[in-house]
């Protein structure tokens, strides 16, 4: 039997190769050949297609996010019968599950909890949450400079987008400085927290049960804050969330934030730190950083790939689809679709029609803390800008004649990397 690295690309195991999940371009585009919708080997269907995407996203009716945090290859806890399996996910959901996290929400449930969130993303609480991320990166780098350098994603990328969800969630000032301590070190010995899971989960965790007490203290006695509003709104149809609900969607943001806003910052930092011309023009004038964040999103993006179980018989691509069928809607794929986009592979700042990718998603499941990453990223690399008068790699990534190495996340979902070692000259 061949070994998986003696495989076609196309009859590669997405999911489990580990080249695969560091770099999927050369996958995607292998299978791309065959169509827009490919059904691999074991049975999934990746969508490379930016319009079959689209389609993807848009359409509620025939698609459930019920997979989108579990992965497609997780065994479906049903038999699939008739038509339309929606009944059948409903009754499948489990509260303590991945399933039961704002982005894998369908319908009703999926829109009452979008609502109790949207209310944090009103233009007033973003201005002053923007007052906070200017000041906040200031320290951060102002401390990476006097260093000489940084390692991003952990130092600088991770407690920058927890603090700013944090403010913005209206967390008190006097337990920040415990989240933070709890990012860079991990829970207090004796803490709930089980020492087997991955750092990142320990701190959310952690932050869970502070969010238990400001929930239960602010519907016991509200207060003129964030947290107040937060605990005490109700759903779209007048019923309150209970106070779980209301914890769980808080740290649905967290997470969120650690896996699309710390990752974009790496990715698009990684990017300026090679390129001097880009640098420099970045520097000449910050007003080109949102366009080179839209770009970055479009060709190197934080999310690879969402996921989607069909409901009802549909038909996408030209390839029919039967209820319980598992779909990869492969952002990263349908980004570079050069049906889409002209030189789709290339790294060009001003591309027409930038806004029309799909980094962040489309439809109703579009990721509700966009605008917040958008400008918090924008943020902090304005800061870096004022602060230094270069930025490089670290001597870590180089290798014999200049060749980079850097490491990536083996994830199915995430493109991040796991370090990016900067060295940074004062301004």
């Amino acid at each position: 039997m061949a070994t998986a690295a003696e495989l076609p690309l196309e009859r590669r195991d997405y999911f489990t190769d580990r080249s695969l999940l560091v770099d999927p371009y050369a996958y995607f585009e292998a299978i791309r050949k065959e169509g827009p919708v490919h059904r691999a080997d074991n049975g999934v269907y990746f969508v490379t297609g930016f319009r079959e995407a689209v389609d993807i996203l848009l359409d509620s009716e025939h698609y459930s996010s019920f997979y989108t945090q579990l992965g497609p290859m997780a065994p479906l806890p049903f038999e699939p019968e008739g038509d339309d399996i929606s009944d059948q996910i409903a009754a499948a959901r489990d509260p303590n599950s991945m399933s039961e996290l704002l982005v894998a929400y369908d319908g009703e449930q999926h829109a009452n909890a979008r609502a109790l969130l949207s209310r944090l993303f009103i233009p007033s609480r973003l201005r002053a949450n923007e007052e906070f991320m200017w000041a906040f990166a200031g320290e951060l780098v102002d401390g990476a400079v006097a260093k000489g350098g940084c390692e991003l994603i952990n130092e600088i990328a991770t407690p920058y987008v927890t603090l700013v969800i944090a403010d913005l969630l209206g967390v008190p000032a006097e337990d920040r400085e415990a989240f933070r301590k709890v990012i860079d070190e991990g829970p207090p010995a004796g803490d709930l927290a089980s020492k087997d899971q991955p750092k990142e989960s320990q701190a959310l965790m952690y932050m869970a049960q502070f969010f238990m007490r400001y929930v239960a203290e602010r519907r016991a006695q509200p207060r003129e804050d964030v947290m107040s509003e937060l605990s005490n709104a109700n759903y779209p149809d007048g019923t309150q969330p209970d106070a779980l609900e209301v914890v769980k969607s808080s740290m649905f943001l967290f997470a969120a934030g650690q896996d699309t806003s710390a990752k974009l910052l790496g990715n698009a930092m990684q990017r300026v730190a090679r390129d001097k011309d880009l640098q420099a023009r970045l520097r000449a004038d910050y007003k080109l950083i949102p366009a080179f964040l839209e770009e970055t999103l479009r060709l190197e993006g934080s999310t690879k790939a969402t996921f989607r179980l069909v409901k009802k018989p549909t038909r996408v691509g030209g390839v029919d689809l039967a209820p319980g069928d598992r779909v990869v809607v492969a952002l990263a794929a349908a980004n570079r679709d050069p049906m889409r986009w002209e030189n789709p592979g290339e790294f060009e700042m001003g591309r027409r029609k930038i806004m029309e990718h799909i980094g962040f998603g489309r439809g109703a499941h579009t990721c509700l803390g966009a605008p917040l990453a958008r400008v918090e990223v924008r943020v902090i690399f304005e800061r870096f800008f004022e602060k230094t008068s270069d930025i490089s790699l670290g001597e870590e990534h180089l290798g014999p004649g200049g060749v980079v190495t850097l490491d990536y996340e083996p994830s199915f979902i995430i493109r991040g990397l796991e370090t990016l070692n900067l060295r940074l000259a004062p301004a």
